[in-house]
């Protein structure tokens, strides 16, 4: 997330989308397609409507990523008459942000920290904010169900035990040595 730099106005849209990928285990193309009827500030809430299942689904909106969204609107994002919350910052301007442009987007954030090698896509991101919701505390179920998965079996591959940090609590095995 640091690797954008939020005094430009593609740093800033590319911020707030960055933080709907990691803090809500988005799709490139779930964010590409928010539109600004799906934001419920009163409620703190992000409906997704264009999911991969074809159902609508309601996510709670994490305060950094609210915050995120509300700098890009007020700071960067071009007035047009459409209701896509992102937009492009070229010509056409008017048009929504399509999946590949999120997803350069965090590909060029992943060169920047020299994880370009390493990481590609924005895929790897669901993966984080599952492994961050389990090392919060949370179920499988309530991981599953931000990532809107129909099967728990499906949110293991996701959610990754920090194995460094459970041997550290992690007691003996009877009757081996300490």
């Amino acid at each position: 997330l640091d690797a954008f730099d939020q005094r430009t106005v593609s740093g800033q849209r590319g911020y707030a989308m960055a933080r709907c990928l990691v803090d809500l285990g988005l799709r490139a193309s779930e964010v590409a397609r928010i539109e600004f009827d799906d934001l419920n500030w009163h409620e703190g809430t992000l409906r997704i409507r264009t999911t991969k299942s074809r159902r609508v689904d309601v996510l709670p909106l994490p305060a950094p990523t609210g915050q995120a969204i509300v700098q890009y609107l007020r700071n960067t994002r071009p007035q047009t008459p459409g209701r896509a919350l992102f937009v492009r910052h070229r010509a056409p301007i008017d048009e929504p942000v399509s999946t590949s442009i999120v997803r350069n987007t965090v590909r060029l954030a992943f060169a920047r920290c020299g994880l370009a090698a390493r990481y590609g896509g924005t895929h790897v991101l669901r993966h984080t904010a599952a492994t961050r919701l389990l090392e919060a505390g949370a179920s499988l179920k309530d991981i599953a169900d931000i990532l809107r998965h129909r099967c728990l079996d499906t949110s293991t591959i996701y959610a990754k035990v920090d194995l460094a940090k459970l041997a550290v609590i992690a007691a003996p095995w009877p009757g081996s040595a300490p």
